[in-house]
């Protein structure tokens, strides 16, 4: 592991100009490309005390061996720089994205004699018609098959063509209706044109008068008496239908663009693109991204335009739609136009039709994302090496099998939850989970509070073990009801939200009550760092560890709980009401005398003779009422958080 100070450029030695810079290994090899607007100011942040950078950057910079740049004119010629030395030198620090092959196209080749329906990728070439992107070239083929119905344009290599005039005799898709056949002349070379350019038409969205000279046709053939064609323009119709359900209108005026997402966590990315062409959504790619590098969303979002675009200039649009716009948006935008050659709209829609669809594209990359997450922590090869893994590097004398994690939620000291989720073989177990109201802590102290917690947790396990006999305490089963007791089984390891603080108040509460079976770490969320009970330095796994993954679903899971129980908490706080204190009052009395007196101000003001007058309430209840009340006439008045309504006056 190299020092970056052996490396490290004199201040002066490195130009204010922008440019594209390189690190290197000992081995000569490009482990990271970047770009920047002012070389030493950029390059300048890599050499600071590598105890403050980002893990993954203090692992790149104590990896790499040297550094050398190259001074371009501009932004836009770094970031043209970037990329190419990205794909050239494939550096294992910086982000990639695992799909970058260019785009498939359905191009139509109107340049030739005779047009040909064919797949295409790569750059453009004159004289051909292309439609797309679209996905994958499977869709352009289904899409294809279904309209060589209606419009059987040729579809054969110029090989196949040639000979089957040789021959004089037609492919398999002549005889099926398939392909008109122009190869041994059953159509002409105009009226086979005529086919392409109706096929074209079609594409391009005129969709509408095919149909309608479909539906006029199949009538007259009816009405003629010719079933047989009347069917067969039926068929064609419904073939027409089907290529368009694939491609619903979602954007007016035939708008052309790209619609991209994010969602996110710590370590990996899902990417969704919606590919837009004439309104209709063309086609959809997702890739799942491992965060190699320290990036922001504005980062990924750079990094991803870059290598889409780049592999496929041509792919360009005229509006790409992002959730959040790159550091250098002018200098990208710059970059799109140039290879587009005209104007590119790159921006983040706030409303309308586009954030409705951008929103869509949103909720496909989160479900991609989760997909993923499932897959893998659902495959048990995986879970088997996360678990060995945190044995290795937290020293620990088992395999964690059961492994429960803390969190605490509250809201400026209010209202202090807490929660417990419990992973047994790297799989959530539900019935297993527990919340917490924390209580006896004043103030807001996050030590105080985990400790109450984790005090509270074993103690019922030291209590539980207690009364138990030796087969109950091995079953956890409880002496009297026979069911599986709450905190029957304790953990191989707990893992607390949080850093070195947090670690230290679970550490005193596991040895106030003699607990030393149990392993305890802390789990970082800024830098994803895991702390071991009084180590100076935190143990740092590896971006790629399936044990990190582990801890880092573990910790998610406890803080979604957490919050959960949180919110239901302050909202059945704050839309509370002293009524709710009155002995015998349940929900629908509760309910009458607000809508009797209208607030609960005049209810306040009421007498009970008043108040007993209201259906369903007695004397007594409401002498209770009116005794409730009169020691709450200062009280905060009870505001509803979903609506904004004041409850109490």
């Amino acid at each position: 592991m190299a020092d970056p100070s052996t490396y490290r450029p004199a201040p002066g030695e490195i130009p204010v100009e922008p440019g594209v810079y390189r690190f290197r290994d000992e081995h000569g090899r490009v482990i990271y490309v970047g770009k920047a607007k002012s070389l030493r100011q950029r390059l300048s942040s890599y050499f600071q005390d590598v105890s403050a950078l980002h893990p993954r950057t203090h692992t790149m910079v104590t990896t790499a061996a040297s550094v050398e740049w190259t001074v371009v004119a501009n932004e836009v010629e770094a970031l043209q720089l970037e990329y190419s030395w990205i794909k050239e030198y494939d550096p294992r620090f910086n982000v990639k994205y695992r799909d970058d092959k260019s785009y498939p196209y359905l191009a139509v080749t109107m340049g030739e004699d005779f047009p040909r329906v064919q797949v295409m990728r790569g750059a453009k070439r004159k004289g051909t018609r292309y439609f797309g992107p679209y996905a994958h070239a499977w869709a352009i083929r289904e899409t294809v098959d279904l309209l060589l119905r209606v419009f059987p344009v040729r579809t054969c290599s110029s090989g196949v063509f040639r000979r089957a005039g040789q021959v004089g005799r037609p492919c398999l898709l002549g005889y099926i209706g398939k392909c008109s056949a122009p190869c041994v002349g059953r159509v002409s070379e105009q009226e086979h044109r005529e086919l392409a350019e109706d096929f074209c038409d079609f594409m391009a969205g005129n969709t509408g008068r095919f149909v309608r000279r479909l539906e006029h046709e199949m009538k007259q053939a009816a009405n003629e008496q010719e079933y047989e064609r009347a069917a067969r323009l039926r068929d064609d119709i419904g073939a027409l239908n089907r290529a368009l359900e694939k491609s619903a209108v979602v954007l007016a005026d035939a708008t052309d663009a790209d619609v991209f997402a994010l969602a996110e966590d710590e370590l990996e990315a899902a990417v969704q693109v919606f590919h837009v062409r004439g309104g209709r959504i063309r086609g959809q790619r997702g890739w799942v991204v491992e965060k190699v590098e320290d990036v922001g969303t504005d980062d990924l979002v750079e990094h991803l335009l870059q290598q889409v675009y780049g592999a496929s200039p041509e792919a360009v649009p005229r509006e790409v739609l992002v959730p959040a716009l790159p550091r250098d948006s002018a200098e990208v935008a710059a970059w799109l136009e140039g290879m587009r050659g005209s104007r590119v709209d790159l921006r983040v829609p706030r409303r309308g039709d586009k954030r409705a669809l951008l929103e869509t594209v949103e909720r496909n990359a989160g479900q991609a994302l989760n997909l993923h997450k499932t897959r893998r922590g659902g495959d048990l090869t995986t879970r088997s090496l996360a678990l060995k893994e945190l044995q290795d590097a937290l020293d620990l004398p088992d395999a964690p099998l059961r492994i429960e994690c803390y969190d605490v939620s509250n809201l400026q000291g209010t209202e202090v939850v807490a929660s417990m989720v419990v992973f047994e073989d790297g799989l959530p177990r539900k019935s297993e989970y527990r919340r917490f109201s924390v209580r006896g802590t004043e103030g807001q102290d996050d030590t105080a509070w985990m400790n109450e917690v984790i005090t509270r947790r074993f103690r019922r396990y030291l209590d539980e073990r207690a009364e138990a006999s030796d087969v109950e305490i091995a079953q956890g089963i409880d002496p009297e009801t026979g069911r599986p007791q709450k905190f029957a089984y304790p953990p191989q390891l707990v893992v607390v939200d949080g850093g070195p603080p947090q670690v230290a108040a679970a550490a005193r509460a596991l040895d106030a009550l003699g607990i030393e079976e149990v392993s305890l770490v802390g789990l970082a969320k800024r830098l994803e760092e895991v702390w071991l009970p009084g180590d100076d330095h935190p143990v740092i796994l590896p971006r790629s560890s399936e044990g990190l993954y582990l801890l880092q679903r573990v910790r998610d899971e406890a803080h979604r709980f957490a919050i959960t129980f949180h919110r239901q908490r302050r909202s059945k706080a704050m839309t509370s009401s002293a009524l709710d204190a009155v002995p015998g009052l349940g929900p629908t009395r509760r309910k009458a005398l607000l809508k009797q007196f209208g607030s609960l101000k005049r209810i306040r003001a009421a007498e009970a003779a008043e108040i007993a007058a209201v259906p369903g309430i007695g004397p007594a209840t409401a002498q209770a009422v009116v005794d409730a009340l009169a020691g709450t006439s200062g009280a905060t008045p009870a505001v509803n958080l979903t609506t904004g309504e004041v409850l109490d006056d």
